[in-house]
């Protein structure tokens, strides 16, 4: 899939916050509830940040230029970064308006139409949320995953309102549903600092997850045994939906540079099928003979679209 497609799934993201905010607003209306409004805010923020991933997918979808040799792949940690520090915002904001219920509690009106309207809203969070992080995680893209693992935050979120709301109901007691509403604040905070910390590693290029640094190991391992070479300086990064790897291969002083090549080629192939897409950047091969060890050193990086 294009680079380009993925923009669909913010669209989306966008489509779905429009018609929850919509909802959980009538929601509000209708019961005077905090919680439901904490809820509301939620959405609100799920638009900003939805709009804010459909630009970042733009952006990194673009090609390399003279200015991004490496291209526009690290723009998805802008936009997690920015959708994590909106979160926290909303936080703020959710807690400042629950602590001021809580000291002047008001009757709920209409308790059963909102819960409805809420569930609904919640059912359409579900849904797309699931499905970005499904997309998210099948291309690599950190800032569907993010939106997604944010929506499901929201559903969860509901889901405590709409249970705290419930017991307003039977018990009377109104001061839960600015707990609640704390509760929200503090849940979200979490999800807030998780998706700012993510972004803050993306961007001072954290190494690959270790399970996929496992698997080119055990790629290069099989050719040390098998092809009588050695490797060092491994080393990689990621950078939004991309893996960078960068490897010396040490082969025998007698071998050609196109034997080299051979086995660079040999290499590239095997590391492709086990990290999905690896492809050599740049030139196949950049060899250079070493006389002082009799090897040829072999530098070459992979990367992973």
């Amino acid at each position: 899939m294009k680079r380009e497609n993925l923009t669909r799934y913010a669209w989306l993201s966008i489509a779905a916050a429009v018609v929850t905010i919509g909802l959980k607003a009538g929601a509000y209306l209708l019961t005077g509830s905090i919680g439901l409004l904490s809820d509301a805010l939620e959405s609100v923020i799920n638009l900003v940040a939805a709009v804010t991933a459909l630009l970042m997918l733009k952006l990194a979808a673009q090609p390399p230029d003279a200015e991004h040799s490496f291209g526009h792949d690290k723009a998805e940690y802008f936009a997690s970064g920015i959708e994590g520090t909106l979160i926290l915002v909303a936080a703020v904001s959710i807690a400042w308006a629950a602590v001021f219920r809580l000291f002047a509690p008001q009757p709920l009106e209409q308790i059963g139409f909102g819960l409805i309207i809420s569930a609904v809203a919640t059912a359409i969070n579900l849904i797309v949320g699931r499905v970005l992080i499904r997309a998210g995680r099948r291309h690599r893209s950190i800032t569907l995953e993010g939106d997604g693992q944010h929506l499901m935050t929201d559903v969860w979120t509901s889901i405590g309102v709409v249970v705290g709301i419930l017991i307003v109901s039977f018990t009377g007691w109104l001061v839960l549903d600015s707990l609640v509403a704390l509760a929200v604040a503090a849940n979200i905070t979490w999800a807030g600092i998780k998706l700012t910390r993510r972004s803050a590693l993306g961007l001072m290029d954290t190494a690959i997850a270790p399970k996929e640094q496992k698997l080119v190991c055990s790629v290069l391992d099989r050719y040390v045994a098998e092809k009588q070479i050695d490797y060092h300086a491994l080393r990689t990064r990621q950078s939004g939906t991309r893996s960078f790897i960068s490897v010396h291969i040490l082969v025998p002083g007698a071998w050609t540079v196109h034997q080299g090549h051979e086995l660079l080629e040999e290499l590239e192939a095997d590391i492709r099928r086990a990290v999905a897409g690896a492809v050599v950047a740049g030139a196949a091969a950049a060899a250079a003979a070493s006389l002082a060890s009799a090897r040829l050193d072999i530098s070459f990086i992979i990367v992973t679209p």
